[in-house]
């Protein structure tokens, strides 16, 4: 009988626990290989988005996929996803089947770097689902809008989406408001740009609405409450869609959008540039850019610029370029309520924002649309400290009835409260008029203007010597002298100089190399308003 001793069975042991565990790690090491298998498969899905003959029919609209607008967007490598393996939840309808679940969902976020500077970015996918917002969606554009107000950068929305997810319900509904409240809180505190290159309908128009910036793509994106389908059913108006929620439509009427682009890539080329302009939070400052245009330059073509004719009109425009860094001014709204023009561009470097009195256009007056661009333009740049300069020559506020029944009083009243309400540097160029209430709106000293410069060709008065003259001389058979005598008492700058209403009578050419002089004065301004929980603007 064989008799097995007590080595022999140890050794054996550990040879069957060797074996074992060479067995548990082959098990483990295949299921590794499988999760990993699956992570990528996974990964190529959310690439692939909806499936090729989706992407083949955006590009066919002469659209870019949501993932191509991001790489463009952002700089090369930088890009770094979040939630790509996040599916809808929704089981009703048969969602729950394979051919309706998409790792991704049909949004793309993540954050990345544009010229070098942090931002947040979410792009819906047109080709899963059409774009449409499920509540995972949201979640998803809630996670990094909540990352970017714990970093302080901004956030890019990169809008193409159909509306809500019908088979969700309610739960659409929910992920909108969700956002809507991040988008409202957000507000002032990092810049939110919203770029719309699709359809953009029903509810999710309003977070875009309460964006900072809203640019649109010519041909290919819409925004609208109701589609032309309802406003059909409901008014028995034919519209298309382009007429009633285009780029067109919004840029030129409605003043929803701030500016449109020819096609995908041109938009997110021109919103690359707009970023450099931004800072990235309110507690940071904006990018300063090197310059070789000096801030000693003089102007000398500024001296002519103005029409010795009062009445004769002249494009503001002209002024900006020559004052600015480079002649670069990146405009807002520049097909809306022409008569004013606000914009970015930099003196020494520095951002600052621009707002002039156009003379081309309606003279110059202040009419309901302008105030209303103006204000809006005004809040941005005092939430973000930039520095406001503005250039007047505004012959009051656009009489008529259709102006005071549209409510010329109180929407005039925003954009007074926006320069009385600014805390941010304000430097003021009085061209030419200056008449009336317009002239007190227009960033004056009497609403904390903190240099305020006058032209030779400055006319500072309550109005315009011919309708002053009508009024005080009314009766009077010698009006022609009385108009000369007028103007020579107040159709000049020193009235208001003799007063300190403004700070010098500068030669034009010079008000280049004042400004940014100027700018370097005050960047160590230190300004606030009563404590408040917040005004009441007149909406």
């Amino acid at each position: 009988m064989w008799r097995v001793s007590r080595r022999a069975l140890t050794q054996t042991n550990l040879l069957n626990k060797n074996f074992n565990n060479l067995s548990a790690r082959s098990c483990s090491h295949q299921l590794l290989q499988d999760v990993k298998s699956k992570i990528e498969r996974k990964r190529q899905l959310a690439n692939e988005g909806g499936g090729q003959h989706r992407i083949d029919s955006q590009h066919k609209k002469g659209k870019l996929t949501a993932r191509e607008r991001v790489n463009l967007l952002m700089d090369p490598g930088s890009f770094v996803e979040f939630d790509t393996f996040v599916e809808h939840r929704c089981t009703d309808f048969g969602m729950a089947e394979p051919k309706n679940t998409f790792p991704g969902d049909g949004v793309v976020t993540g954050h990345g770097h544009i010229n070098g500077r942090i931002a947040f970015v979410f792009s819906q996918d047109f080709t899963v689902h059409g774009g449409s917002l499920s509540s995972a969606n949201a979640q998803k554009i809630c996670k990094i809008m909540d990352q970017a107000m714990m970093v302080g950068a901004p956030v890019i929305g990169l809008n193409d989406s159909g509306g809500a997810r019908i088979q969700e319900g309610v739960e659409s509904l929910a992920g909108y408001a969700d956002i809507f409240q991040r988008n409202v809180l957000s507000s002032g505190v990092i810049p939110q740009i919203s770029l719309i290159m699709g359809p953009c309908a029903g509810g999710a128009v309003y977070s875009p609405a309460i964006t900072d910036f809203v640019f649109m793509v010519q041909d290919t994106s819409y925004l609208f409450i109701t589609g032309p389908d309802v406003v059909k059913a409901v008014n028995n108006e034919d519209v298309t869609f382009e007429d009633l929620g285009g780029a067109t439509a919004h840029t030129k009427k409605s003043g929803c959008a701030h500016g449109a682009f020819s096609n995908d890539i041109e938009a997110l080329q021109q919103l690359r540039d707009f970023f450099n302009y931004l800072p990235l939070s309110n507690k940071d400052e904006a990018p300063i850019q090197q310059s070789d245009d000096s801030p000693d330059r003089l102007v000398p073509v500024l001296n002519t610029v103005v029409p010795l004719e009062s009445n004769k009109p002249y494009d503001i425009m002209d002024v900006v370029l020559a004052t600015v860094d480079d002649r670069k001014f990146f405009q807002i709204m520049p097909d809306y309520a022409k008569n004013i023009v606000v914009g970015f561009a930099r003196m020494n470097g520095r951002t600052v924002g621009i707002v002039g009195n156009q003379p081309k256009v309606a003279s110059g007056c202040l009419d309901i649309s302008a105030s209303v661009k103006g204000a809006r333009f005004v809040r941005f740049c005092d939430s973000f400290n930039i520095p406001i300069i503005t250039f007047v020559d505004v012959p009051g506020f656009l009489p008529g009835t259709s102006q005071e029944h549209g409510g010329i009083i109180r929407h005039g009243a925003k954009l007074l409260y926006a320069y009385a309400e600014a805390t941010v540097p304000k430097l003021t160029v009085i061209t030419r008029k200056a008449y009336g209430g317009a002239y007190d709106v227009m960033s004056s000293k009497h609403l904390r203007g903190d240099i305020n410069y006058a032209w030779p060709t400055a006319e500072v008065a309550v109005m315009g010597a011919q309708g002053a003259v009508k009024i005080i001389f009314r009766g009077d058979d010698n009006v022609a002298e009385a108009e000369q005598e007028y103007i020579e008492k107040f159709a000049n700058p020193f009235p208001a100089a003799s007063k300190g209403f403004v700070d010098d009578i500068i030669e034009p050419s010079t008000t280049r190399k004042r400004l940014c002089r100027d700018l370097d004065l005050l960047s160590t301004k230190q300004l606030s308003n009563p404590w408040k929980k917040h005004g009441n603007i007149p909406l």
